[in-house]
């Protein structure tokens, strides 16, 4: 095989992977590796040809992300910047990604939008073993401890 033909089956391949869904540079560079006859010149100019054409992007894959999951589900900050280390996004876009979003979409307002869906489903929290399973819910979705833990105190406390 020709390197012009590896090339242009990697680009192809790269291009079908884009199609099934948006990918950050790291992983896609990963998911190329994991084919046959493939080699990091081949890879990388692969790569370096898609961003600039502009089908890879961390920047846009990033802020594309974090915001379609908050549009899903509320989400806080934490669990957005896990994922998209999972992405293999770098921290820095990351950074700017989440900024953006939460710019758009304060953490406090998707965080009574998750205790009002969780209350929705579960009724207020009645005992102190709810309140501490609505508060766990709200920490694993990422929402910082003391939002958390303020927000909890208000709905559960009786006196408020």
């Amino acid at each position: 095989m020709t390197a012009d033909e590896l090339r242009r089956r990697t680009f192809n391949r790269a291009l079908k992977l884009l199609t099934v869904k948006p990918r950050s540079v790291a992983e896609l560079r990963e998911r190329l590796f994991q084919g046959k006859n493939v080699s990091a010149e081949v890879v990388e100019t692969v790569i370096a040809r898609l961003q600039q054409y502009g089908y890879l992007n961390d920047e846009r894959f990033a802020f594309g992300y974090a915001s379609l999951r908050v549009k899903q589900r509320p989400l806080g900050r934490r669990r957005l910047e896990r994922d998209l280390k999972l992405k293999k996004v770098a921290k820095g876009v990351a950074d700017e990604a989440l900024q953006l979003v939460y710019a758009e979409t304060p953490e406090e307002q998707l965080i009574d939008a998750a205790i009002e869906k969780r209350m929705r489903l579960r009724g207020r929290p009645k005992t102190r073993e709810e309140a501490k399973k609505l508060f766990d819910h709200l920490l694993r979705q990422g929402f910082e401890f003391e939002l958390v833990s303020d927000k909890v105190r208000a709905l559960f406390d009786p006196y408020c």
